[in-house]
């Protein structure tokens, strides 16, 4: 098993530009609404008459969605175990914060996206006059039409699941930098793929999957800050040392 010392110092991180990048692309879609982008790309999608090409897809449904879900579920609970683990066994001592801030940082990630959706009460494409549905749009700060059907759709609850692995990179970037890096793409690999296929189904519009890739991120840049970081500064010609056993 590869162990850090406990007093080892980490890889340089510029906090603010990994915080401060995704705040201001924030404020950019407060301050400039992209609906023209989030509708032309939905009706890539849309067949006047039919729906949304993947809306009732045994792939995106059942496989993408239902099982991929489930994938992420099962390594979330593993982290928690061996989480747990660490707490009992000496051994794993090494791991304990690493593994305490991966449970932390995707449980936080996916925790956010249900009161956001009870919050903001963002419809759906597929739940719009413009897509066949019956209810009527709203931006983001926009006063939200009269319905009894309020929207749950905001942010993208499906690519959270994906994007919450962006803590995998941080997990692994001070004991494994090469891996951090693969784990980092897997993470917007996964993300995409997830937010792409909610989009072909019309649960979700591209600007709510930015959103939840930008929360997400935050949450994994602040988790490691909290529980992971030690600025190098304060360990003068320390060497991180790397044991296989």
């Amino acid at each position: 098993m590869m162990s850090l010392s406990r007093d080892s110092v980490s890889r340089h991180f510029d906090f603010r530009l990994g915080l401060g990048i995704p705040l201001l692309l924030m404020a950019f879609l407060l301050l400039f609404d992209i609906a023209g982008l989030d509708f032309w790309l939905e009706r890539l999608f849309y067949v006047p008459g039919e729906g949304f090409v993947g809306r009732h897809s045994f792939w995106l449904e059942d496989i993408l969605h239902d099982r991929a879900k489930q994938m992420l579920i099962v390594f979330a609970v593993l982290a928690l175990a061996g989480f747990l683990v660490s707490l009992l066994r000496s051994r794993w001592r090494s791991w304990r914060r690493p593994l305490g801030y991966l449970v932390l940082a995707m449980g936080l990630s996916t925790s956010i996206v249900t009161p956001l959706k009870k919050i903001t009460a963002i419809q759906c494409p597929w739940s719009l006059t413009e897509f066949g549905g019956e209810e009527n749009y709203a931006p983001l700060l926009g006063a939200r039409p009269a319905t009894t059907h309020p929207g749950r759709c905001w942010p993208g609850g499906h690519a959270s699941a994906g994007f919450s692995l962006l803590a995998l990179f941080f997990f692994l970037r001070d004991r494994r930098p090469r891996t951090a890096r693969i784990a980092l793409w897997v993470a917007l690999g996964a993300g995409a793929v997830f937010s792409v296929g909610r989009m072909m189904q019309g649960a979700h519009f591209l600007s709510h999957n930015l959103w939840t890739l930008l929360f997400d991120w935050t949450i994994c840049v602040f988790c490691y800050r909290w529980v992971l970081y030690e600025r190098p500064e304060k360990h003068p010609g320390q060497l991180v040392v790397l044991r296989n056993e």
